[in-house]
């Protein structure tokens, strides 16, 4: 099975993402629309 943690844990607990990272998860959450019906949730990606 396959190890899920790091070897080697950050000191501080902090994560320093890509800025493309950003984006990319800014954009995609720009995109996402969730439609609410009465016994159904639609979830459409608008590009």
């Amino acid at each position: 099975m396959a190890k899920l943690y790091s070897k080697c844990p950050q000191k501080n607990g902090s994560f320093n993402p890509k800025e493309e990272t950003i984006n990319f998860l800014l954009n995609y959450s720009k995109a996402l629309n969730v439609i609410q019906g009465e016994k159904w949730q639609f979830e459409t990606l608008l590009n």
